[in-house]
């Protein structure tokens, strides 16, 4: 059980027993989990209830790539293929995204958090002192106070790029047209994702990359997308940084590239990463920088009422994983201010243990790049003792019959004094499903020798679970 400083119990000195500034899915969450342990709760927002997911980034963009994931499958197929005639509808396609942001309206979100008891106040969110939140001229006081701001993107410092009137994420995800010519700045993922997007809706897309797509993932998984791009028709360019950046008279932009080249699109969409939003929170006035460090129930260092969850802690910037944060913090939260037991050991009910070690996560572009836990480079940068094994995809039996010409790789890494896996890759088409599995192996850490006794179906692309097992021998 927990060590560290009890969160004061409230009382008639306090308003709230919590206040989460941000109302995203990760707000949402600590409220929510720590209301139905018994906590009073607020959350503040000043943009929409549902936060960047839900309007701007995770759903939109989806729903932008699975129309056309949906073509190239049925494209894949004999008989299938054949069934397939005309162009992409682009207006249906907007239309269908635009409906899994309710149009931009927060309504039933807002009915939502009404249904669970928690108040929602309107406005810019600030700590004002300990235990203060300040909403505009309002002032309320909480026994704790969760921070659940989120990130924002990054701006290269390039010369004009800001004055160019780029894009951003949420530019492109809210889009009601698709420009003839798109420049993509970035190789993560939200910025292939959008490339892929636009590109399948019509768009004469070019990506610069400073280094190479993917650069934190297996090296394979960058070649395997890089291939693919370009078979699509996207021009993409690696080890290229614009110098310059201008929007003419015409609206058209021209980048210039540090080798002398001129790349002219109708937009240019810069996705080249996020960083924590800490900005105008009020850090100041209880003495924190921008920098906030927490242990694994979220307390952030130094306090015993302040709480940062999900992207604005830095420790993984993605909605899924900031959701686990929210659960086990809104529970601890909940535990402080009633003097109850927190389980904060490593796997506890209060903790985010798998934020070290068992990161899920997924790019959705076409072929799927999936990955949980520990590259081989990341094992070997942490001094584990390691073996990697990998296998074709593309030579299951699942995969055949799942599509012709399947290409694709998997990849395990495994920990050779505890025999269990620490790392799992897959690069190929619709392989996000198979990351759960994985995931549950390096979170169970399942021995290599117990994982022989787990028979994939036959004939499925999770056969190649068997395939790895034989590749790394009993």
């Amino acid at each position: 059980m927990t060590s560290a400083p009890t969160t004061p119990t409230s009382g008639p000195s306090y308003d709230y027993d919590l206040i989460v500034i941000g109302s995203g899915p990760v707000g949402e969450n600590v409220a929510d989990y720590a209301t139905k342990q018994g906590a009073k709760s607020a959350v503040v927002e000043s943009e929409l209830v549902g936060g960047e997911c839900s309007y701007w980034a995770c759903m939109p963009s989806k729903a932008l790539l699975r129309s056309a994931d949906a073509i190239r499958a049925a494209r894949r197929l004999p008989g299938a293929r054949e069934a397939v005639t005309g162009d992409i509808d682009v207006s249906a396609v907007l239309r269908r995204r635009s409906s899994f942001t309710s149009e931009w309206k927060d309504d039933s979100q807002v009915s939502w958090l009404e249904s669970t008891g928690i108040d929602l106040i309107r406005g810019h969110g600030r700590l004002a002192g300990p235990h203060l939140v300040t909403v505009g001229a309002r002032s309320y006081t909480a026994a704790a106070v969760a921070l659940a701001t989120g990130s924002v993107p990054v701006t290269p410092d390039i010369p004009g790029l800001a004055h160019s009137k780029p894009w951003g994420t949420r530019e492109a995800t809210s889009a009601d047209h698709i420009p003839p010519r798109l420049i993509v700045l970035g190789g993560g993922p939200a910025a292939l994702e959008l490339a892929f997007a636009f590109s399948s809706l019509g768009s004469k897309v070019t990506v610069l990359v400073r280094s190479v797509l993917l650069r934190h993932e297996e090296p394979f998984a960058g070649e395997y997308l890089t291939t693919t791009m370009e078979n699509n028709g996207i021009d993409v360019r690696c080890g290229t940084t614009p110098v310059q950046v201008d929007r003419n008279a015409d609206n058209v932009v021209t980048a210039t590239l540090d080798d002398g080249a001129r790349i002219a699109a109708e937009e240019i969409l810069v996705a080249a990463g996020r960083r924590p939003n800490t900005d105008d929170i009020g850090l100041d006035s209880v003495h924190l920088g921008a920098k906030l460090t927490v242990d694994d129930t979220m307390l952030v260092q130094g306090t015993d009422w302040l709480y940062a969850v999900g992207d604005v802690n830095g420790r993984a910037l993605l909605t899924h994983q900031g959701k686990y944060q929210a659960r086990a913090a809104g529970e601890a939260i909940a535990a402080r201010i009633q003097r109850r037991p927190v389980l904060d050991k490593p796997w506890g009910r209060h903790v985010a243990t798998a934020d070290h070690v068992a990161v899920p996560h997924v790019v959705f572009t076409d072929p799927q790049i999936a990955r949980v836990g520990l590259t081989e480079a990341q094992a070997r940068d942490r001094g584990l003792p390691i073996r990697a094994v990998e296998y074709d995809l593309g030579a299951v039996a699942g995969a055949s019959l799942h599509a012709d010409g399947y290409t694709g790789r998997a990849k395990i890494v495994v920990d050779e004094e505890r025999h269990v896996i620490v790392g799992a890759t897959f690069v190929g088409q619709d392989v996000a499903e198979l990351l759960q599995s994985a995931t549950i192996a390096v979170v169970g850490e399942v021995t290599i020798d117990r994982l022989w006794h787990a028979v994939p179906s036959y004939p499925t692309v999770s056969e190649i679970w068997l395939r790895l097992l034989e590749t790394y021998g009993r």
